[in-house]
């Protein structure tokens, strides 16, 4: 039974490295799938962990300052999480970042499992080759989408391979990169050359992937890494290793000062990453949104400095001190964009603290351990490199892995032993096979069930809700029983629901109780997660949009009013106040919610729009067209609530107008039909007629609703 323990442990610990090549079909399918299986993994090694400390005392744990800080930093953010403002979210996070408290103990179960039984088998080596080998693969992946033979996931150019992030694949990098070289170094026998140099081999390829990524803070923190390691490469070695390590400190000074002098260079203008990297000298383009969301990070550490907001808490104090300039960017930051920040955000200065003691002891544990001079400065390497991009980007599980790897081997080679589980008896073998296994098996399937199954049958789920094809009681289904499976991801299926029933209110196609039902329940399910999260400014807004949606605007009012009480300044909020004022025949009024949207922050394009369109139903078609002007440049402005506001006042030329240059931008068979209906309206018929033909021809598979177009308007 040992040894079946033994094997269970060791097959899951070696299976994780590999998980960066996993791509579900669940939601969030480069997130989701890797993280439970992770999770699950962890789970499974744990339980034969366990066996194996209780029947050979070698595997007991083991104190050193790394594990012990890291030990602490977990048992505080329990704290920190259970004060936090939405303590369910601080400990399971969500389906799109996976975090939380319950990530934290699953790395430190990692740390304390990978630790021990790599240490005792001497498996470690093979370890490092197994996260090689899965870091080679994903590499590879990535080099077939720089030659256009994969598709990239993320933008049109910057390399995200099986990952499905230019910054998540970055970070990965860094420390494959790192890892790779001391592997390759530490390989000496001439029978094995041939690794030797495939390893230089593959750490260029990594680096080549990495540059195409065009993450800035991963390259100069690989750059600024590199300048340490060849400083301490120098201090420890002879005449021609210094010799050596100068030059690549020369040769990485020259690389920074180079991109200096030939920033406005077209060389470098013409190269999008390269001209990513450049734009990093120009701090305030290049930062200018992540110092804002900074600065506001910062004032949320002031108000809660000691235990912090909990882990998912930033998105409280994005919103509560909301900074208007943001507009024009992602309208609900969720991360500080800065580990340490991030940190502080989560657990006060305390958790900040303790995760610089982490890395400072792991960093010390290195430096002094018995290890090759390779070891020592690649793996230091890594983690000064980890601390710079973390200046500029935050964790995933793919710099979580590698990194709590660093950390375990930092422990493991600096560790003593400690008494009280020396002393402890060992586990007889009758023991072992009548009560110890048969525990700790049932006690694995409890928990894996328990922490993963249900969240996992809910991704699936709510993809078979989000999937078009599926018919709206299937879909509907979907919803109910995603609901149904008691995952922690209620938020995220009721963000989805309320997108999904407005558009089913308003389809004549759908039965109306089954339109009343799903508003209904859509109402309920939103409901009870704002009841759950009272201080959450999107849940507010997203309820006011459900129920303007399904036509209760009176009661989308105050909803929208609870969302500006929690975070004042957000114009996107202010402007849903205009629009249901707006829906309400309360033209004055939206105008004025409007307008102080569009004061808070002058380039608010959107905003002024709005503006406008409440003039046009205010009768003042002069004024909104002059407010076009002074925003745009033109009055033919693609945007709904000037298609609103003309049709309503029966507008038909400027309708037309707008209509056009709708159909020049998006070239569809919906906007080709508005513009024959426009035609139609305005007593056109002709050209309503050879409009609707001009669109059945361009979009042929839309011909039976051209026809009954046609019939409509009496054309043969």
């Amino acid at each position: 039974m040992k040894k079946v323990a033994y094997w269970v442990a060791v097959v899951a610990l070696f299976v994780i490295p590999f998980l960066s090549l996993y791509v579900s079909d669940g939601y969030f399918p480069f997130i989701t799938g890797k993280n439970f299986a992770f999770r699950a993994l962890v789970e499974i090694a744990f339980g034969g962990w366990i066996v194996l400390a209780l029947v050979d005392r070698r595997y007991r744990p083991r104190f050193s300052w790394p594990i012990l800080s890291y030990k602490l930093l977990v048992l505080w953010m329990i704290v920190a999480d259970l004060l936090a403002v939405n303590s369910q979210k601080a400990f399971w996070s969500n389906f799109e970042r996976m975090d939380g408290w319950v990530t934290l103990i699953h790395l430190l179960v990692f740390f304390v499992v990978l630790s021990s039984i790599l240490t005792v088998n001497n498996l470690w080596r093979k370890w490092w080759l197994a996260l090689i080998t899965g870091a080679g693969l994903v590499t590879g992946y990535g080099l077939l989408q720089l030659m256009h033979f994969a598709p990239i996931h993320q933008s049109a150019d910057r390399i995200d391979a099986t990952l499905g992030n230019a910054e998540y694949l970055a970070g990965y990098l860094l420390f494959a990169i790192a890892i790779t070289l001391w592997q390759a170094f530490e390989t000496r026998d001439r029978e094995y050359a041939w690794l030797k140099y495939g390893l230089f081999v593959l750490t260029a390829l990594e680096f080549i992937v990495l540059f195409a990524t065009g993450t800035r803070a991963t390259l100069f923190a690989i750059i600024g890494a590199g300048m340490v390691g060849s400083v301490l490469w120098m201090l420890e070695s002879g005449k021609q290793g210094r010799k050596g390590a100068l030059a690549v400190l020369v040769a990485l000074v020259l690389v920074i000062g180079g991109l200096f002098a030939l920033r406005n260079t077209s060389f470098i203008q013409n190269s999008p990453n390269l001209n990513r990297l450049a734009s990093t000298f120009s701090l305030k383009s290049a930062l200018g949104t992540r110092i804002t969301i900074w600065h506001m990070a910062v004032e949320g550490i002031k108000a809660e400095p000691v235990h912090g907001w909990g882990q998912e808490g930033y998105n409280y104090v994005f919103n509560t001190y909301y900074e208007p300039s943001l507009y024009g960017q992602e309208p609900w930051f969720d991360r500080a964009h800065d580990v340490f920040l991030d940190w502080l955000v989560a657990g006060g200065i305390p958790a900040l603290l303790l995760l610089l003691s982490v890395l400072g002891t792991s960093l010390y544990a290195l430096y002094r351990a018995p290890i090759s001079r390779p070891g020592r400065i690649m793996l230091m390497s890594a983690l000064i490199a980890y601390i710079i991009q973390g200046l500029a980007v935050f964790d995933n599980l793919f710099t979580y892995i590698p990194l709590i790897a660093i950390l375990a081997y930092a422990h493991s080679v600096s560790s003593r032993p400690l008494r009280m589980f020396e002393t402890l008896p060992q586990v007889g073998e009758t023991a072992l096979n009548t009560v110890v296994a048969p525990v700790a098996l049932v006690a694995t399937l409890v928990i894996v069930w328990f922490v993963n199954v249900p969240s996992v049958r809910a991704s699936y789920d709510l993809i078979g809700a989000l999937t078009p094809s599926n018919d709206v009681q299937t879909r509907f289904n979907y919803f109910k029983q995603a609901y149904a499976d008691g995952s922690f991801a209620n938020q995220e299926i009721a963000e989805q629901l309320v997108q999904f029933a407005p558009q089913v209110v308003s389809s004549s196609q759908v039965p109306d109780a089954l339109r009343s039902e799903i508003a209904q329940y859509s109402v309920n399910q939103i409901g009870a997660v704002v009841a759950a999260a009272p201080r959450d400014t999107r849940l507010y807004l997203q309820y006011a949009l459900l129920l303007r949606g399904i036509g209760s605007i009176d009661a989308a009012q105050t909803e929208s009013a609870k969302a500006r009480e929690l975070s004042p300044n957000k114009q996107t909020v202010i402007i849903e106040q205009g629009i249901e004022a707006f829906q309400l025949g309360k033209y004055a009024a939206a105008r004025e919610y409007f307008t102080e949207a569009a004061k808070l922050y002058p380039g608010n394009k959107d905003a002024e729009t709005y503006v406008a369109g409440s003039l046009i139903m205010e009768g003042n078609v002069t004024a909104a067209k002059a407010q076009l002007m002074q925003t745009y440049g033109t009055t033919s402005v693609n945007h709904p609530i000037l298609l609103l506001a003309y049709y309503q006042i029966k507008d038909w030329k400027d309708l037309e107008e707008i209509v056009k240059q709708r159909l020049l931008e998006q070239k569809d068979a919906t906007t080709g039909y508005q513009l024959a209906a426009v035609y139609a309206q305005s007593g056109d018929m002709k050209a309503a007629i050879a409009q609707v033909r001009a669109t059945m021809l361009a979009h042929p598979e839309t011909a039976a609703q051209g026809q009954s177009l046609l019939g409509q308007l009496g054309a043969s």
